[in-house]
Formats: C-alpha cells, structure tokens, sequence
C-alpha cells in the first residue's frame, strides 16, 4: 500500500530499502531511474554473513569498455586516470562474453559438455559476423568465418575473458569448472587456455558464493598454479604486449587480490599496460564476484552496450530469477521492440492481458468499436486491480534528503541499506496544457522513458494509485501513458472503477469462503 509504504517512514528512523537500478529506454532528463523495492521497519542486518551476490556479468563488460582506450600502452601504468569517457568503448571481449552468455542460456543448466561446445560455436559465429569488426585476433577472425570451426590449440587469454557467464549460472564449482572448460575448448584447446578459463569461472563462483579472498587464493594455488606473487609495481616495471593466458592470469589476480571494489581492482589491471581490456574484464569479472556491481557501474554497463546485447543481459537476469523488473518492458527483438518472451505478439507488456486491452481500446479509430474495446479495457482493470497488479509510479524526493543517503557511486544492486533519517517522498504528477494535475499510470517503462519523470520508482498496486488519484484533492484524476496518447480517468470515472473493483474482490471472498465449506 503506498500509505503504508510513505508512513512508515514518518514513524520510524530504522527504516532499509532494496535498492535496484532500473533503467528506461529511451532518455531521461534526469539521469539513471532507481527503484525502490521495498520500504520497511526491520532489525539491522549488516553484518550477517556473505550471501550470494545478486549481479550476473557486467564486471567483465566494464572491465573491457573501461580498459579499452589504454590497450597498447596509450598511456599506461597508473591508477590515477578517468574512469569511463566518451572514448571508451566494448570491445570484442564484451561480444564475446555475450555469446557465449547467450549459449549457455540456450544450452540449459544440465547440457552436456558436447552440446555446450556446440551452442558456444554456433552463438560465437552469430555474434562474431554480426559485429566483424569488435578487435579479433587474426585466427580467431578466421575461425569465426570457418564453416567447419576447429579448435587450434591456443593459450591466448580470450578463453578468460569471455567465460564470465559460467561463473554465475550453475551450482557447484566442479559444473562452473567443466563448463567454462567447454567454452574454451572450441578455439582455445591448449592445457593452459583451459586453465584461464576454469580459473576464471572458478574465482567468480567462490566469490559470489561467499569464499573469502584467503579461501580463494589458497584453491587458486592448489588447484592452477599460477604464480602472482609479484606486486602490481614489480608487474608495471615489466610489462609488455602480451596475449596469453600465461601472463593475463597472475596479473587478473594480482589485480583482485589487491583491490577494494569493482573499479579499484579495474584500475589496478589497467595500469599493468598492454592488453589492458582484456586483463581488466577477467579482473572486472572476477571482482563483482566478491563485491557485487554498483548501481552507477551496471548503468554505465546498459547505457554503452547494444539493445541485442542488453535482450541477453535481461535473460541471463532472468536465468538466474534476479531482477524480475526485466520483465517489465524490457526485451528487445532484433527490430528493436519491445516483447514479452512468452507473448505471440509484439505487444509492450507489464501485464499481457491489460496491455492488449488498452492498446487495442486506445488505438481503435471505429467509435463503436472504441465504445465495447473501452468496456473490456475496464473490465480488465479491474480484474488486475482485484489481484494486486502492481506497475511502477513515480515519486519525488520532497526535501531532497533520500539521494544523499544513499551514496549512490557506491550502492551495490540487491543490497540492504540503512537510511539515517526520515524522508518525504510524493508521487509524482502530470500537469495538462491547462494547467491541471493528474497521477500518472504507467503500464510499461517504454512508456516512463518517453519523457520527464521523478527519479525514484517504487511498484506500487494499480487499485492504490487510481484511490489516490480520487481521494487527492489538488489533482484531477489518473492519465494513463501520459506522454503518449494520454488517456485520463476523471474522479468520477475513478469511483466507478474503485466501487467494481470492491465488488469483484467481495465475490471473490465469497467464492473462496464456499470453497472452504
């Protein structure tokens, strides 16, 4: 209940909230959307322990775009530079953590390693021809255009960097190993390009399953061997260009070892020189691991990537049943439209059943057609409000006190947080060329992302924001879609729909009382 959720606020200073990024297509104004899961009174619960990281693969992708534009020494060997600029940019490391992210997705968690090695091929071609000029090594260039591909026994690093997504999908670290050992056999077959990717997936699982970095390390020892002992200096005094597993590794983890976050340890690898990109997506992959991913970082992730390569971030959220907002709007065909996965059809959805109603009802140019569509629509709403529908409504910081709060360049995804103080928020409203306001209804964030909105995003039930839009006596009533085709409920309307909404939950108590008898 949006009451509820503003009262407890103003009743109690202990209140936490589970912060998520979320971001709008299209551009906003005012800079990323955060929502606001939840708002609650609970008991302190920092400090309790590890629990598993909720990110999935964009430290390898911010590893990659951030190291891009020092690969080749231009400039290199400090920490001290500009994190994220206009002239950083993906890179094939990014398209090809994507494929193969993609592949196992497609394969399913018990594939077997043959059709592991197949789906990875067949998706690293797809992805390779679609973008041919990402930065391949010349082999490689070779094997994506092959039509009979060939493993060619390679030591170079690109097993590593590309392996991310087996470090997050399965459940023990014997599976991570096997499948990142599969992913890396279909070009890099040699012992040691075998071994960067299993170390690889290895670190990431540990880390995000709660090993510390003592743990950590002492399996890394036991298990591959590598000898990263050398300090980051002792690394920058000889550093050069080179490609392999062999020398990508004990800088990945000298760079882990030694860093406090995300970016600290992506630093840390870009200052090592030479392939600078590759070294700090394995680091970058390995660190979110352990750190999880800051609410800033993943939206750098989304803002510099493609809509294809965001549809397989979505459903790699989705594999791993993380970030259900996902659904809500967010998958692309390759046109570049927004779908529903389980849908036939094309349709933006939060809801597939009151989308189509009111698409269908607001687009209809037959009055009569309109007339009976609009009786559906409404019926349709008002189901959806007897079943706790929820959508995302705006709001705005009263007194500016929530962002400072927050830290948000170092909020973690999926982390509880504290707030030290009370905080006002208000829903947001739309004001009309007349000058009156109304509530907005948003029923997809294609939808949010056409114009200029509050920057907090709380889910809140349909039924609660139409009661607001009658019981708020400086508004008009509820536009839906407002910057689109607005459609508006005046507070009349509002009471209608309300009063059949209470009469249909009344039924439906009834139906479940009889069913007790």
């Amino acid at each position: 209940m949006i009451r509820n959720m503003i009262n407890s606020q103003k009743k109690s200073r202990n209140s936490e909230f589970l912060l998520f990024f979320h971001k709008s297509p299209g551009r906003l104004p005012q800079g990323p959307v955060f929502s606001v899961i939840c708002i609650q009174n609970k008991e302190n619960r920092f400090g309790a322990g590890h629990r598993e990281r909720q990110e999935s693969m964009y430290g390898a992708i911010l590893g990659d775009i951030a190291g891009s534009r020092f690969e080749f020494d231009r400039p290199g060997w400090t920490k001290d530079f500009e994190f994220l600029t206009e002239d950083d940019h993906w890179t094939d490391d990014t398209v090809m953590t994507i494929a193969v992210a993609e592949a196992l997705i497609g394969a399913g968690k018990d594939a077997q390693a043959d059709d592991i090695r197949k789906a990875v091929i067949k998706s690293m071609q797809k992805w390779g021809r679609k973008y041919p000029y990402a930065g391949y090594g010349g082999r490689f260039s070779r094997w994506l255009r092959d039509k009979d591909p060939r493993a060619y026994g390679s030591w170079g690093n690109g097993s590593a960097m590309r392996v991310s997504a087996a470090g997050w999908l399965y459940d023990s670290l014997e599976r991570t190993r096997e499948v990142a050992r599969a992913t890396s056999e279909v070009t890099h077959n040699h012992p040691e390009g075998v071994k960067g990717a299993e170390c690889t997936a290895a670190v990431i699982y540990m880390g995000r399953t709660g090993a510390s970095k003592e743990e950590i390390a002492e399996y890394v020892d036991k298990e591959f061997g590598y000898d990263y002992s050398e300090s980051l200096e002792e690394m920058r005094a000889r550093h050069r260009m080179d490609e392999s597993c062999m020398d990508a590794l004990p800088k990945a983890l000298r760079s882990f070892m030694d860093g406090e976050s995300v970016e600290d340890v992506i630093r840390n690898a870009v200052s090592l020189g030479g392939d600078t990109d590759t070294i700090a997506a394995i680091a970058g992959a390995m660190a979110e691991g352990m750190y999880g991913m800051t609410v800033l970082h993943r939206g750098e992730v989304l803002l510099r990537t493609t809509d294809d390569m965001r549809v397989v971030l979505a459903q790699f959220d989705r594999a791993l049943g993380k970030y259900e907002f996902h659904s809500m709007g967010w998958f692309l065909d390759e046109d570049g439209n927004f779908v529903d996965e389980e849908s036939d059809d094309n349709t933006p959805e939060v809801n597939r059943n009151l989308n189509r109603a009111f698409y269908l009802f607001r687009d209809q140019k037959n009055e009569d057609k309109r007339a009976k569509l609009f009786i559906s629509f409404l019926r349709e709403l008002v189901w959806e409000m007897s079943e706790g529908v929820m959508v995302e409504a705006p709001f705005v910081d009263a007194d500016d006190s929530f962002f400072e709060q927050l830290d948000i360049e170092n909020a973690v995804i999926g982390e509880e947080r504290r707030l030290d103080r009370d905080v006002r928020l208000r829903m947001d409203t739309m004001k009309d060329p007349s000058g009156d306001e109304w509530l907005p209804l948003f029923f997809t964030t294609e939808e949010i992302g056409k114009g200029e909105i509050g920057n907090i995003l709380i889910p809140v039930e349909i039924k609660d924001v139409l009661t607001l839009g009658l019981k708020m006596e400086n508004v008009k009533g509820v536009v839906i879609n407002p910057f689109d085709k607005p459609f508006t409920m005046n507070k009349e309307l509002l009471e209608k729909v309300l009063g059949e909404c209470e009469r249909l939950e009344e039924m439906k108590k009834a139906d479940a009382g009889k069913e007790e008898a």
